[in-house]
């Protein structure tokens, strides 16, 4: 079980003796209200559980996000959660449209809590990506492609009801007990279908505006939460497809969110058209870390940086060089729950190990 005051334990060993000369992997990270004993995060990672049904988490998302937990993980991020049935990307992820979705959450984020880690959620909506929506909905009538169904493009007073909609789940999520909320406009998701000109060719105000509907998301968001809560915001820092947006418009849009009041970005890219992450384009360890870099620079704000960064030395060398504040491990955390343990291991520092597992290191 973690040891509650181990981290401060730490933390104070650190300063006194030296052992960490500069910003580290593992030094302890605290923004407003959140305290995180490392900087390592496990991001949004969608499981498509045949098991979930209506939305709700089951066994499998409890022992999912626990086990990250136990492994050391200083922030875990649960996937993609639907504002609205509508919203998922299949039927098989999770949603927080429902008040009834909130003690499954509750269970999973106590459990969390006793092994020392935070934990947030990731509050969105597929959009025209919805593959298993009858009728999914968009900015604008454009298909994602001749596979998915041409969307419905939203009325005005439709795109105000989901704006509802988020504000609602982060209530929800509140209630839950999560540390921290992350608004999803990313990977061609409907934020991202907002703001990008590929996808809105609207001609009301949501249109002439492309950045409207995610700040006025972030403002509904800030309402229901806590003072002391930051709001995460991910979003695609350029685009993998002819005539797409590059990293230097997204810094304009990313200047509105953050004074609409968003705290840190979580920098990914691609959505219209392939998602970084998949492979391509030229995907490899760290790929995303210089748009990362470049955001935290022309924005000044605190980034998390993802993008393969399976190896220790390559994730500790991006907090180092202060290229990113936070960084995040996905599917090596997927093959690894103890990921960050490890870590320490390798790198010769010392982290909290639960004490049934002492013998094992």
């Amino acid at each position: 079980m973690y040891n509650g005051d181990a981290i401060h334990n730490y933390t104070d060993m650190v300063l006194k003796e030296g052992w960490i000369k500069v910003t580290d992997l593992f030094t302890p990270y605290q923004l407003k209200g959140l305290s995180l004993k490392n900087r390592i995060v496990m991001p949004p990672m969608c499981q498509y559980s045949v098991e979930a049904e209506d939305g709700n988490p089951t066994d499998w998302h409890h022992v999912h996000y626990v086990s990250r937990a136990v492994g050391g993980t200083g922030l875990i991020i649960v996937e993609m959660t639907a504002v609205h049935p509508d919203g998922r990307i299949t039927d098989r992820d999770l949603g927080i449209w429902s008040d009834e979705h909130i003690p499954a959450y509750r269970k999973i984020v106590e459990e969390v809590h006793k092994y020392g880690a935070k934990i947030g959620i990731q509050l969105g909506h597929a959009g025209r990506k919805a593959e298993d929506a009858e009728q999914p909905v968009g900015p604008s009538s454009i298909p994602f492609s001749e596979r998915f169904k041409k969307p419905h493009a939203l009325k005005t007073a439709e795109v105000r009801e989901l704006v509802q909609a988020y504000k609602e789940g982060a209530r929800r999520a509140v209630e839950a007990g999560f540390d921290t909320v992350e608004i999803h406009g990313a990977h061609g998701y409907l934020i991202h279908q907002f703001h990008s000109p590929l996808t809105n060719t609207r001609e009301d105000e949501y249109g002439q505006d492309l950045s409207l509907f995610g700040v006025e998301v972030i403002h509904a968001v800030k309402e229901v939460l806590p003072a002391d809560m930051p709001v995460l915001m991910r979003i695609s820092a350029k685009e993998y497809v002819e005539d797409g947006y590059n990293v230097e418009y997204i810094a304009g849009v990313g200047e509105r969110y953050r004074d609409a009041g968003v705290d840190i970005f979580h920098i990914s890219s691609g959505g219209e058209g392939p998602i970084g992450s998949g492979g391509g384009p030229s995907a490899r360890a760290g790929y995303q870390v210089d748009l990362a870099h470049t955001i935290r620079e022309k924005l000044n704000v605190p980034v998390i940086a993802v993008g393969l960064l399976d190896d220790y030395e390559d994730a500790r060398r991006v907090v180092q060089q202060k290229e990113a504040d936070l960084v995040a491990i996905g599917r090596a955390m997927l093959r690894d729950p103890y990921w960050a343990l490890h870590a320490s291991r390798e790198l010769k520092v010392q982290a909290d190990i639960p004490e049934p597992y002492l013998r094992g290191f």
